[in-house]
C-alpha cells in the first residue's frame, strides 16, 4: 500500500470588509454577503492545491472564525480542497480570543490541525489580511508546529525535498530562498489566483456538513477586562494662555473679559414664530444664506 502523500494546509484567515460595531458593547456582527477570505488567502489556497496535485498530498483548508465561515471553507471544498476543519475559538471564554496577540491562535489551529489530519508539512497562510491583522500568528504558528517560516513570498514551487521561494524585499529588490520542509509560508496576491469552482462542485459543496473543533483561547492573565462603557475621546490640547500674572492668565482661562453676546430668552407664541426665530439665528451666525 503507497504511503499517504504531504500534508499541505491553507490557514485561511475569515474577515469581513464591513463588519458593524457595537461601540458600547464592542460585539461585532458579520453579514455572510461581505465575509471571506481576502486575496492573499485566496492566493495560499491555490498554492495548497497546486502543490499538493503536483506531490499527490492532501490539500486541507482550515480557518478560525465564527459559524459564518462555514461557507468559506465550502467554497475551498468546491476549488478541490480534500478537507477542511473550522476552529471555533470562542468556546469558553470569547474575550480571551480578543486579548490574544496570535499565540493562543496559533496554539488553538496547530492542535485541531495535528489531531484532525496529523502533522503538516507545509502551512500556507495570506501575508496580510483586509482587516489589518498583527499578521503574527504565522510565526507563532511556525513555532508550535517546529517548522521553518519564510514570508512575504511572490512565488513559490516545488524543489527537491523543499521548496523555492522569491521573496519581496524593500526598494523593490528580491531574494531567492531555498525552503527546507516543514515550514510555514506567507505569500502575497501576485500573478496567482485562485481556480474557479464548477457547478457541479460548488452545489455538492452547499450540502457538506463542516466539522468544528471547539477550542478555548486561554491568554496570561495580564489582560484585565473592564465593564463595557462608552467610548470616550482623548482630551484636546490647547494652548496654556499668555502673561506671568496668575489673574490674568485665570481670566484668560475662564473667559471672563471675551466679549460675547448676552443670553436671552425666548417665548415664542406658536410654532411658526418658533421656526422663524431659529432660521434667524442661523442666518445670523452664518449657518443659512439669505433668501
Amino acid at each position: 500500500m503507497a504511503e499517504p502523500g504531504p500534508l499541505i494546509v491553507a490557514a485561511l484567515r475569515f474577515v469581513d470588509d464591513r463588519a458593524h460595531v457595537d461601540p458600547l458593547t464592542g460585539h461585532v456582527r458579520v453579514d455572510a454577503r461581505s465575509s471571506g477570505p481576502g486575496e492573499a488567502d485566496r492566493t495560499a489556497l491555490e498554492y495548497a492545491l497546486r502543490l499538493a496535485s503536483e506531490t499527490g498530498g492532501r490539500a486541507v483548508a482550515v480557518t478560525a472564525g465564527p459559524p459564518a465561515a462555514d461557507a468559506m471553507l465550502r467554497d475551498a471544498l468546491a476549488v478541490g480542497a480534500h478537507a477542511v476543519l473550522r476552529v471555533n475559538l470562542h468556546a469558553g471564554d470569547p474575550l480571551a480570543a480578543a486579548a490574544d496577540d496570535g499565540a493562543g491562535v496559533a496554539r488553538a489551529l496547530a492542535d485541531a490541525i495535528t489531531a484532525a489530519f496529523g502533522r503538516p508539512e507545509l502551512v500556507l497562510c495570506g501575508d496580510h489580511s483586509a482587516d489589518r491583522g498583527t499578521g503574527a500568528t504565522p510565526a507563532h504558528l511556525a513555532e508550535e508546529l517546529g517548522a521553518v517560516q519564510a514570508l512575504g513570498l511572490l512565488e513559490l514551487s516545488r524543489e527537491g525535498d523543499g521548496l523555492r521561494a522569491v521573496r519581496r524585499l524593500d526598494g523593490g529588490r528580491r531574494e531567492r530562498l531555498a525552503v527546507p520542509l516543514p515550514a510555514v509560508c506567507s505569500v502575497e496576491p501576485t500573478t496567482v489566483r485562485l481556480r474557479r469552482a464548477s457547478l457541479p462542485a460548488t452545489l455538492a459543496a452547499r450540502g457538506v456538513e463542516v466539522p468544528v473543533a471547539e477550542v478555548v483561547v486561554a491568554h496570561d492573565g495580564r489582560v484585565r477586562f473592564g465593564a463595557p462603557r462608552a467610548h470616550r475621546p482623548r482630551p484636546r490640547v490647547l494652548p496654556p494662555p499668555e502673561g506671568a500674572d496668575p489673574r490674568q492668565r485665570l481670566l484668560a482661562l475662564t473667559g471672563a473679559l471675551a466679549e460675547r453676546t448676552p443670553p436671552r430668552v425666548v417665548r415664542p407664541g406658536s410654532p411658526a414664530q418658533a421656526a422663524d426665530e431659529l432660521l434667524g439665528y442661523l442666518r445670523r451666525h452664518g449657518y443659512l444664506a439669505d433668501a
